[in-house]
């Protein structure tokens, strides 16, 4: 058997500055995709016998690992505030793989440092025994097959490492993963090969790369959100003084606000492109700025499927919250067309996180999100007190897989949503919300009442054009004054220990 080809062996080093750890990281993460691109391009280049012996091509993530003697305890109560993650509850080994240096470095620094502050351990980086895939290790615009002859196309796989799904499930995620006997306990919730699994995806199904996607995200079911984004986003970059910094929409067609300097400039990181000649599934926007602190709106469309598979791979950029913006079906006399409902609970039946989040499991509000939405109705509105009520109600949202559920005999949802005092319903919201609670994001949900099929007001075109134009700019609005009210109170504030088991990873 060949030996594999693989990049120069360097030992496992032992850091105490969080800095030098995460240079070293990418120094280790570039050495080994250069390997790789190398490797291909020798490949390309090489006509092959169908039968003669291929040498293996190997070249792995980096890792970074602690050894905890002593479990953390916060020294006072002042702590309580900063530790809902950067710390391991126990003892032992925990190490973690990485990639993508260029999105991820700002937040390894984050996280290495509270490692360091908690545990004053030496951070240890090194190579790690799982395979860097040959897809994962290219450009985003990287498309070689095309070059290959049938021979090098089929022996490609005795070659290179291949995309493995049984390395990229979410197991540490669902808090069903157990470490073997002798295993590293995680570090994280997402391995290296996760991670560039879903930022495969996420540039497929957003038609926007990974890089320009911004730490607060605002989902939407309906294209009318996109043309209100796109007008609002449009004018921030005609404001010299706006906050943001660039508008990205799909084909990573970049649109610079007017008089950006060249030091803003150069904080930006994503690549430019063009139109692209049809839209991608799930398009994404996003109004940027230099701290990643800006918004990215996603028109997920219709269906909890879309909404599950949009958030598995956003998740992995690690957002300081994600926000559902949509229209719901109002299940009360007392609402009116254009009445919100900020969820405060929500009954799943969309069917497509039962596996993963079984239904026993509550999904609780979170405090600060509540607020900050309710709090951008009033700012928006301008109303308050019990004019605000009138217009906001506080409730529990239904979200079904049926869009016909009004056609289901014997009345049989009418009677559950009845029991389960559901305000409204829609078909995206709890799988958000649950899949925020799933991967520890911070999540919520503000519905804009645009039909009461229970109390013969349904949907019609005419009906529904003229209240999405009434509505939409508002709703949108005070969506993005949430996130001001968000990004103004703290960062630290957000990311709450309710999303955070007592056997929880270190990394947020």
């Amino acid at each position: 058997m060949m030996s594999a080809d693989t990049p120069p062996f360097t030992p496992t080093q032992s850091f105490t500055d969080p800095e030098a750890a995460v240079a070293e990281v990418t120094r280790r993460y570039h050495a080994a995709v250069e390997h790789l691109r190398a490797a291909l391009r020798r490949y390309i280049d090489t006509p092959l016998d169908a039968a003669a012996p291929l040498p293996r091509v190997r070249a792995t993530y980096p890792f970074v690992r602690i050894h905890v003697t002593r479990p953390w305890q916060p020294a006072h109560s002042g702590d309580a505030r900063r530790t809902s993650y950067g710390f391991v509850a126990g003892t032992g080994r925990f190490e973690t793989t990485l990639t993508r240096p260029d999105l991820f470095a700002d937040y390894w620094r984050e996280q290495f440092a509270l490692l360091r502050q908690h545990h004053g351990v030496p951070l240890e980086v090194g190579d790690s025994r799982q395979p860097i895939p040959l897809h994962f290790a290219l450009g985003e615009d990287t498309h070689f097959e095309g070059e290959l002859d049938p021979v090098q196309r089929a022996r490609l796989g005795e070659v290179f490492d291949l995309p493995d799904l049984g390395a990229m499930d979410d197991g540490i995620a669902n808090g069903t993963y157990w470490p073997s006997p002798g295993e590293a306990q995680p570090l994280a919730l997402f391995t290296a090969a996760r991670i560039d699994y879903s930022l495969q995806r996420l540039r497929h199904y957003s038609g926007t790369a990974p890089a320009w996607f911004q730490n607060f995200v605002l989902f939407t079911n309906y294209g009318f959100y996109v043309d209100e984004f796109v007008r609002y986003a449009r004018a921030e970059m005609a404001r010299p003084d706006s906050a943001y910094v660039a508008f990205v929409e799909p084909g990573n067609v970049v649109t610079w606000r007017t008089q950006v300097s060249d030091a803003e400039r150069a904080r930006i990181i994503g690549p430019t492109g063009a139109p692209p000649a049809r839209m991608p599934q799930m398009p994404a926007y996003h109004l940027v700025r230099a701290d990643r602190n800006g918004v990215t709106l996603v028109n997920i469309g219709v269906g909890p499927s879309n909404a599950k598979t949009a958030t598995d791979h956003i998740a992995v950029l690690r957002p300081h919250a994600w926000l559902m913006l949509g229209h719901c079906a109002g299940l009360r006399t007392s609402q009116r067309l254009g009445d919100y409902v900020l969820a405060h609970a929500y009954v799943r039946e969309d069917h497509v996180l039962d596996e993963e989040l079984p239904l026993w499991v509550p999904i609780p509000a979170l405090a600060e999100i509540q607020q900050a939405l309710e709090g951008a109705v009033a700012d928006v509105t301008g109303l308050q007190g019990a004019d605000l009520k009138r217009v906001l109600r506080t409730g529990t949202v239904a979200s079904t897989d049926n869009r016909n559920w009004e056609l289901l005999p014997n009345h049989l949802p009418q009677r559950r949503f009845s029991q389960s005092r559901a305000v409204a319903l829609d078909m995206e919201s709890a799988t958000i919300a649950a899949n925020g609670f799933r991967f520890r994001v911070p999540y919520g949900t503000l519905l804009c009442v645009s039909d009461k099929p229970l109390h013969g007001a349904i949907k019609l075109p005419g009906m529904a054009d003229h209240f999405y134009r009434e509505r939409v700019d508002q709703h949108l609005r005070i969506g993005l004054r949430a996130i001001e009210r968000l990004r103004a109170a703290g960062i630290d504030q957000l990311h709450s220990r309710k999303l955070r088991s007592f056997a929880e990873v270190a990394f947020q």
